[in-house]
């Protein structure tokens, strides 16, 4: 018998907790003989921020395309907002805000037309598409730009305007992909601001990103991706912690001394992976690294351990490498 606070999906046959905007089971998409997604479960929780991490062709932007209802699954079952993605997309697209990577906004109109037009597809009567539009725009510190072209705002006044139309039919779920590509720091931050304002309003976030500091800033927990694939899944300091351990001995050296060196790691608590001409070495414990003598090189770096060590250990590659493959 199902609790008070459980429902189940008739479609999918997948029972959703009331707190569940998304719940994946055995997400799976392919083209003809590329598989993209392979078989993937993840579940994103109500006024959260999920991240999606990993490289090109992981299968990020896949799964987010199923997400807001671009692409359809090829197998497995995907509830979003209470609905299946194979059954009313409408009711879901009426509840979601989608921010793609490109700002593709309209140039033939000025800054609050694009808002108001958009509003359109949503049924949003004139008046009220006024007042939401207006609030969006100061929401993200626009409104002096309200009746400016396109081609006269910077990079980082496109990006927040994409996001402020995305906010348009209040939505519950806003599903971002790359949010702060391009962008300088100070534009970063200020979105990021915004993005942690949203989801303190009980708005529910989901993005993929290649920075990992976007990553730590913003996510309450996250997946990573590789080839299709989920890797881990959980809160991005846990992960850290249980995966890759406390600190990071980066050593740039030639492959003999790498040799010599794991050899000097032998029995201790430190794991090791070599992502290029690096050799990153991952200590377990607090004094994983106490004593340790290692060979005088030209470069070492020893720090806490991060994201991207995380991403590094799980894939044998810097997140930001992959990107540019």
């Amino acid at each position: 018998m199902l609790q008070r606070d459980e429902r189940v999906d008739i479609q999918t046959s997948v029972k959703v907790e009331q707190d569940e905007i998304i719940v994946a089971r055995g997400l799976r998409k392919s083209y003809k003989d590329f598989e993209a997604v392979k078989g993937i479960d993840f579940t994103v929780h109500r006024q959260e921020c999920f991240g999606i991490l990993g490289p090109n062709g992981a299968g990020k932007s896949t799964t987010i395309k199923m997400l807001h209802c671009f692409s359809p699954l090829t197998a497995g079952r995907l509830v979003v907002l209470g609905h299946s993605v194979t059954g009313d997309i409408r009711r879901i697209k009426a509840q979601l805000g989608v921010v793609s990577q490109d700002d593709n906004l309209d140039s033939d109109l000025n800054v609050i037309q694009n808002l108001l037009v958009y509003a359109r597809y949503f049924g949003i009567n004139r008046a009220e598409a006024h007042r939401r539009a207006e609030e969006a725009l100061e929401l993200f510190h626009l409104t002096e730009k309200r009746h400016h072209q396109i081609e006269e705002l910077s990079g980082g006044m496109k990006r927040r305007l994409v996001i402020a139309r995305a906010l348009i039919n209040k939505p519950r779920l806003i599903i971002l992909d790359e949010p702060t590509t391009g962008l300088d720091p100070a534009a970063r931050q200020l979105v990021w601001q915004k993005l942690r304002y949203l989801r303190d309003s009980g708005v529910t976030l989901v993005l993929t990103t290649h920075y990992m500091e976007e990553a730590a800033q913003l996510c309450d927990r996250l997946v990573i991706m590789n080839e299709g694939r989920i890797l881990a899944e959980g809160i991005p300091t846990e992960l850290v912690r249980q995966l890759v351990g406390y600190e990071v001995i980066e050593l740039r050296i030639k492959p003999e001394e790498s040799q010599m060196t794991l050899k000097l790691i032998e029995g201790r608590p430190i794991s090791h992976e070599i992502a290029g001409d690096t050799l990153y070495l991952f200590g377990q414990e607090p004094s994983a690294f106490h004593t340790l003598q290692l060979p005088e090189v030209n470069y070492r770096l020893q720090r806490r351990a991060s994201l991207e060590d995380l991403f590094i250990k799980l894939t044998g590659r810097g997140l930001n490498e992959s990107q540019n493959e």
